[in-house]
């Protein structure tokens, strides 16, 4: 497992957008955060930070994933129930897909009902409202 097969996995998840934040941790988004979205999984590209990847996992999980060696709570997004894998074996390839298709869900199901949406619209369409500086999509969308 890698950052770029991490990158494969998020982006194929539907509504998913990706940024650079931090100067270097991809962030990944369900829904974009111009519109509301919500970051649900992050990789360290750099090898810098603490781990090499950073996902929300749920009150459920978080305290069943930490009792495995190699996971760690997230700096600064343990109390939102995020936790860190300090190496690629932590988990294994299969398990960590599902883990971010969890996490995907998870962050998904709590997007506010006016963002999803704006994502259920066609791309065009979602555009044109974004670039209407949110008037419209007061009006229009709810």
């Amino acid at each position: 497992m890698d950052n770029e097969r991490i990158r494969e996995i998020c982006l194929a998840l539907p509504h998913v957008a990706e940024t650079l934040n931090w100067g270097h941790h991809l962030v990944y988004w369900a829904g974009s955060r111009d519109i509301g979205g919500k970051m649900f999984a992050m990789t360290d590209l750099d090898g810098t930070g603490r781990g090499v990847l950073y996902f929300h996992c749920g009150p459920e999980r978080f305290h069943e994933l930490l009792e495995i060696d190699g996971i760690i709570p997230a700096p600064h997004l343990a109390r939102a129930h995020w936790v860190t894998l300090e190496r690629w074996n932590a988990l294994r390839p299969r398990q960590i897909e599902d883990e971010l298709r969890r996490a995907h869900a998870l962050i998904y199901a709590r997007l506010p009902a006016r963002t999803k949406a704006l994502l259920d619209l066609p791309e065009k369409e979602r555009a044109r409202l974004i670039r209407g500086r949110k008037k419209p999509l007061k009006e229009g969308v709810r």
